[in-house]
């Protein structure tokens, strides 16, 4: 886990990295010399300026500082909650944004003075950051609790009055490199519509590739829970969207080896099989409900499916 979270930081780290040094570089033929950097509260004009350069470097290292800095938090400190996690997409999209803003404000302008204004842009960046600093807070302290391991060796004999509890988690870093190369492509023709290198083409390409990253992320992941209640299924490092099963409703509980040419494929598949969550090769926990399988590639899975078989029976 601790390695699929130190590749996730630096891909990130570097994607984040090429946008803030790339932006500026990309757009240097409509640019001046020097860039306005800097504006007056009061007025809303330029009062600060930069050379093209030192405005592609200076956010970068910033940037590096930050990401050093969490980096050896976590390390030497521990995660440290939720806080850590929500520093680098908070920042990182903080950053981007504001380059972005810089470069559309300067763009075809024939003197820093003379660039646009910044106050709708700083709002919209600010909320954009914020939103993503809570969302890595959260998929944090989701992460953290969910790496704790589950108890080992719980009795399928329930005896009465006590509740025992099933938990398993899975992950794909294939799928989530898929998702963050697509993330980034989105970013980045985003950005470029938005600093205006680019056409009204660029959101065609940054809508349907973002919402494919968001899909592939969602599917890269998987939670699957075991409780007096039935069987939850949470999806994604947020969690959601989750799907339930009601103990009442389900017939019964298996192991079954599947392989994702089986399944049709790696993330959420559907064919003659049922419904699967392919993330790894291997043995998966199937439920029968409502007359359909739905199986998970987690880890314990016999665990799991003996206890949901306990307390059906209990049920029945």
């Amino acid at each position: 886990m601790k390695d699929r979270t130190g590749w996730g930081v630096a891909g990130g780290a570097a994607g984040v990295l090429v946008l803030l040094v790339g932006m500026p570089v990309a757009a240097s033929g409509r640019l001046p010399e020097r860039l306005a950097t800097h504006w007056s509260s009061g007025s809303g004009a330029p009062d600060g300026s930069m050379p093209l350069w030192a405005a592609a470097l200076f956010p970068a290292l910033i940037w590096a500082v930050v990401v050093a800095g969490v980096v050896l938090v976590r390390r030497f400190a521990g995660p440290g909650g939720g806080w850590t996690a929500g520093t680098l997409p908070g920042v990182g999209v903080g950053l981007a944004g504001a380059q972005a803003a810089i470069v559309r404000a300067n763009l075809d302008r024939a003197d820093w003075r003379q660039a646009g204004s910044l106050t709708a842009w700083v709002v919209g960046v600010a909320v954009a950051a914020v939103l993503a600093a809570v969302g890595g807070a959260l998929a944090g302290r989701r992460d953290a609790a969910g790496a704790q391991p589950p108890a080992a060796g719980p009795r399928m004999e329930i005896p009465d009055g006590e509740r025992l509890v099933w938990l398993s988690r899975e992950s794909n870093p294939w799928l989530r490199l898929t998702a963050a190369v697509l993330g980034l492509v989105a970013a980045a023709g985003a950005l470029a519509a938005l600093a205006g290198l680019a056409g009204p083409a660029a959101w065609a390409v940054a809508a349907p590739t973002g919402f494919a990253a968001l899909a592939v992320l969602i599917c890269s992941s998987v939670r699957a829970r075991v409780t007096a209640d039935g069987l939850e299924v949470a999806f994604g490092p947020l969690g959601l969207p989750v799907r339930r099963w009601a103990v009442r409703d389900i017939e019964s509980a298996r192991t079954e080896h599947r392989t994702p040419a089986r399944a049709g494929g790696w993330g959420y598949r559907i064919n003659g099989l049922g419904t699967t969550v392919m993330l790894r090769g291997g043995e998966c926990l199937v439920i029968r409900a409502k007359g359909h399988d739905f199986a998970i590639s987690v880890n314990d899975a016999e665990r799991g499916a003996a206890l949901l078989n306990s307390l059906v029976v209990r049920r029945g």
